[in-house]
């Protein structure tokens, strides 16, 4: 039986095709993911020729009741743009275990927010913001078996071109956890939190020096 998930990390193999985007300045091209457990068993996944992981790190996290872990990342394939994936680890292997679609469109990319109970029902939701860079939409996902998308809300972005890191997350504020963006524009920030209900309520906050905060407003 294979141990617990200890390490979790993206790969690199030399030789392969550059999809070229460079959307996240000096962070490289991922070509597979590698788990290592605590045992010393080592567990790895290989994308085809024509995909990457475009994406920071890896996101591991518990999303359901099963043994398993999930790995959440930003999968891009060459001529149809990004999706949000989620692998799963269990007993040694690695394997995908739901996906959303692809944008259909090259150099098209999303940027992962958090993961986290948005509305307080005791299940985990996926937040990311879709084409950041050009009018951006904040979408909210839930995995079910497969995955949910729950809620959207347009005009918000949380990174700019040739950042080697995501900006904004998640945040725990008075009334509940919630999602730091900014607007489109990188004008104002907002502050949005997933209702009971799963409607989106935004509110914006001023941010004079382009940063967004990595606390409650």
């Amino acid at each position: 039986m294979a141990g617990n998930a200890q390490e979790v990390a993206f790969t690199q193999i030399d030789g392969r095709a550059s999809y070229g985007h460079g959307v996240l300045g000096d962070i490289p091209e991922w070509h597979g993911l590698r788990v290592t457990d605590t045992d010393g068993q080592v567990a790895e996944l290989v994308l085809p020729p024509d995909h990457i992981f475009e994406d920071i790190a890896p996101r591991v996290v518990q999303l359901d009741d099963d043994a398993g872990i999930e790995i959440v990342v930003v999968e891009t394939r060459f001529n149809a743009g990004a999706a949000l994936a989620v692998y799963e680890y269990a007993e040694g292997q690695l394997r995908l275990e739901a996906r959303t679609h692809w944008f259909g469109r090259r150099n098209r990319w999303l940027a992962p927010i958090g993961i986290a109970d948005l509305d307080g029902d005791g299940q985990l939701e996926i937040a990311y913001v879709e084409t950041p860079h050009i009018g951006g939409t904040l979408r909210i996902w839930r995995l079910d078996g497969y995955l949910i998308e729950i809620a959207s809300s347009a005009g918000h972005s949380n990174h700019q071109i040739g950042q080697n890191f995501i900006a904004g997350g998640i945040v725990e504020c008075p009334e509940g956890p919630a999602i730091i963006t900014a607007d489109a524009r990188w004008r104002l920030g907002r502050l949005t939190m997933l209702t009971d209900d799963q409607q989106l309520r935004s509110e914006p906050f001023p941010i004079p020096n382009g940063v967004l905060p990595t606390a409650c407003p």
